[in-house]
């Protein structure tokens, strides 16, 4: 069992051996003291949490007293900066906090401020121009990933122990897998939703957390867990037998370690995919290595990019409407205007369309479970990038800026050559959340430069059981580098 993970410290402040005072007070000295390497926080709110701790009843609560920070990309609290790592919201202040963070704090958890990430979480990296490049722990001419960048270097550099974070196409996998950390993205309509926004990104995003322990893991997950109607994703809850007492069982496990959309995928990314294969046929699960892909991983991306297009417009439909004006490119970074300008020629029948072929990919993999418990593949096809290692070439660049000029189909063929290097590094992650299935990214490897690859697991819809399952046996085994 990982030490002082969130449950572990919950345990010692109900019993009065540590008081929710001094877990906060020590939690801030510890991130003030790494902050300035790794450069994860973006707002702090330190003495309302020092009066909560003082004041907060958390008697029984499951994780009384751990402090926290939310991710500054939703994950809204009342009376708090929310900037979406975005110049133009630097000073917007949340009227209400959303029903993901109301969850948190029924918890126990306290809220000691919000970590950085990219502009409005395109990226799989967290350099936005607002807050600046979050830097890897493990090495700091390395980027930390995104979106979900800030959450994960706070807790991989020592400074909490279990962090909020979201994920819309890999932002909390790919981070996990950059910084030897844990990452499971529930299934769709697994963690409460709301009360203004109930399908991010037409339900590929979703809310939940980093951790260092699987124990963290299945406890947050238990007890987050929502079955809730007022949602378009609804889905019944795992049961306490299913999570915490279900018997371990031999599982079919197919391996696929070629990139869905063709690209490179460096020798580690497989040798990692390669040892957890073994050690799990080792320990009584069989493995079956697929000769092709369960979707076409290129068609699936395409739909990604047109989804991403089509919400980032109506979202700035709403931007306007608050600020009274329209936006310009001075308003924002050039990726998140070229996203913004490529939505508005998109017909709704293409969009229709497009969230079709999701249900069809939902469905080719439900057909797949039926068959295989589990795939797994890598998480990222390398380990943490280069900071500006995704640099965009002049010319790119030019075309972005006149983003409005081009047709439809010209300008998605842009957007996916603005992203082509960045996705190359993590193809894996996108199409769980497509298909709305929990995945997993598990920390089982370390290269000769001790730089962190996770292997990623996929199961079907509301089977986070069997992620678990296999989670703990990696754990206890002694398998996490």
């Amino acid at each position: 069992m990982i030490e002082k993970d969130a449950s572990g410290l919950a345990q010692a402040v109900r019993e009065g051996h540590l008081s929710a005072f001094e877990l906060v007070q020590e939690t801030i000295e510890r991130a003030e003291e790494v902050n300035p390497t790794i450069n994860a926080i973006s707002s702090r709110r330190y003495e309302e949490a020092l009066k909560e701790a003082q004041e907060r009843d958390l008697t029984d609560l499951p994780f009384a007293g751990v402090p926290i920070f939310l991710k500054d990309l939703g994950q809204e609290q009342a009376g708090q900066v929310s900037t979406a790592g975005s110049r133009l919201f630097r000073s917007v202040v949340s009227k209400q906090s959303d029903n993901y963070v109301k969850a948190l704090e029924k918890l126990g958890f306290i809220v000691l401020g919000r970590t950085n990430t990219p502009e409005f979480g395109f990226k799989n990296i967290s350099d936005s121009l607002l807050q600046g490049k979050v830097n890897l722990p493990d090495d700091i001419s390395r980027n930390a990933g995104g979106s979900s960048g800030g959450a994960a270097a706070l807790l991989s550099a020592g400074a909490v122990s279990l962090a909020p974070a979201s994920d819309g196409g890999g932002s909390i996998r790919i981070p996990a897998s950059f910084n030897g950390l844990i990452g499971l993205k529930p299934t769709r309509g697994r963690i409460p939703v709301g009360p203004d926004s109930f399908r991010g990104w037409q339900g590929a995003s979703v809310n939940f957390a980093l951790t260092k322990s699987v124990r963290d893991t299945r406890r947050l997950l238990y007890y987050f867990q929502t079955c809730q109607m007022e949602s378009p994703f609804i889905l019944p809850e795992l049961s306490y037998q299913s999570l915490f007492m279900a018997k371990n069982k031999p599982l079919t496990i197919a391996v696929q370690t070629e990139s869905p959309i063709g690209g490179e995928v460096s020798a580690d990314a497989i040798a990692a995919v390669e040892a957890a294969a073994h050690f799990l046929e080792k320990a009584g699960h069989k493995i079956v290595y697929l000769d092709k892909q369960i979707i076409d991983g290129v068609e699936a991306m395409k739909t990604y990019y047109l989804m991403n297009s089509v919400e980032t417009a109506a979202m700035f439909d709403k931007i306007e409407a608050a600020f009274g004006r329209e936006m310009t490119l001075l308003d924002m970074e050039l990726m998140t205007w070229a996203i913004f300008q490529s939505g508005q020629k998109i017909p709704a029948k293409d969009y229709s369309a497009a969230l079709s072929k999701w249900d069809q990919y939902s469905h080719q993999m439900a057909v797949f479970h039926e068959t295989y418990d589990l795939l797994l593949t890598p998480t990222t096809a390398g380990p943490a990038p280069k900071h500006d290692q995704f640099l965009l070439s002049d010319d790119l660049q030019q075309k972005l800026i006149q983003m409005a000029e081009f047709d439809q189909q010209e300008q998605q063929e842009l957007i996916w050559e603005m992203f082509s290097e960045s996705l190359d590094w993590t193809p894996y992650t996108q199409q769980a959340n497509l298909t709305g299935q929990p995945s997993i990214s598990l920390p089982t490897y370390r290269n000769e430069q001790g730089l962190s690859l996770g292997i990623q697991l996929t199961a079907a819809k509301g089977r986070e059981d069997l992620l678990l399952q296999i989670a703990e046996l990696f754990e206890k085994e002694g398998q996490f580098k």
